[in-house]
């Protein structure tokens, strides 16, 4: 009977976000393992103890980066953790957009700036600007060449904060075809998802956004699973992973982009493909040693 922690946070007085967690502990379960959802910063919580540590919902490690990519290493030290320490370590700073690019991705261009540095604001099209280290649109916003001013105060409060920007275009075509969402669970794809547009002109960027707007079953295209396939092939330690996330929106050619690849902790979205849930549980349980 293998031992299965689902790795989350603690929501504190309010509900959990993650409405996929009780599904899966239960299944996991049901399936004869022992399944259980402990907090990732519990200091109680002998990680040594389970089979298999799967990251699911640790999502304010974003607030405490340091500190989640130190209980990353302390937890895969003592036991097996998916994703692995090395790659989630790798996934956490989203400069790994810069190594896709350069591996030959079709990624969203982005342009870094840390504290310190020139940000070089587009003069001539809609940007955005974001952390490297982020979840759910916190410290992002969308603005126009003639919201410069605004912008630089964002990244003044950012580099403040010790925080790195990424500046990139505003890519038009999500207002027309969404972003795409492509689940890959277990080595094989597990379901796809389309949602609407997060970031309005106007929204503050320290505003609470809904980061998941019109969320919808979606069927990926063959260009897509192109993008999403080479996107994962280029993973240093690509080969370990239980899981992965690759959103997709289209640039100005109308062909997909990477927008990001999430490899740490992303919403599986099981309550909207339910018929995901039984091999999800059967990838873990492979994962622990059952299968």
């Amino acid at each position: 009977m293998p031992r299965i922690a689902l790795a989350t946070y603690d929501p504190g007085a309010v509900p959990s976000r993650d409405a996929d967690l009780p599904l899966l502990v239960r299944a996991l379960r049901d399936a004869g393992a022992r399944a259980d959802a402990p907090y990732w910063d519990d200091p109680a919580v002998d990680w040594a103890g389970y089979d298999l540590v799967v990251i699911r919902s640790t999502w304010d490690y974003s607030w405490r980066a340091a500190e989640f990519t130190a209980w990353v290493e302390r937890a895969g030290a003592l036991t097996r953790l998916a994703n692995p320490a090395s790659v989630v370590r790798w996934n956490t700073d989203k400069r790994y957009l810069g190594e896709l690019a350069a591996a030959g991705v079709p990624t969203v261009p982005t342009r870094y700036a840390a504290p310190g540095e020139p940000a070089g604001l587009p003069a001539g099209h809609d940007f955005v600007i974001k952390p490297t280290s982020g979840a759910g649109a916190r410290f992002a916003a969308r603005y126009t060449p003639a919201e410069h001013d605004t912008a630089l105060r964002q990244l003044a409060r950012m580099h403040t904060e010790g925080l790195t920007a990424m500046v990139q275009p505003y890519m038009p075509g999500i207002d027309a075809t969404g972003e795409r969402a492509l689940q890959f669970f277990g080595g094989r794809l597990l379901h796809a998802s389309r949602k609407g547009a997060v970031l309005s002109l106007g929204t503050p960027y320290d505003a609470d956004k809904v980061a998941h707007p019109g969320l919808e079953p979606w069927r990926p295209t063959a260009a897509e699973l192109a993008v999403a396939e080479r996107a994962l092939a280029a993973v240093p330690g690509g080969s370990a992973l239980l899981y992965a996330r690759v959103d997709l929106v289209d640039g100005e050619d109308g062909a997909p982009r990477l927008m990001e690849l999430e490899l740490v902790e992303p919403n599986l979205f099981l309550w909207l493909h339910p018929g995901s849930l039984e091999h999800v549980t059967a990838a873990i349980l492979t994962a622990a040693g059952a299968g």
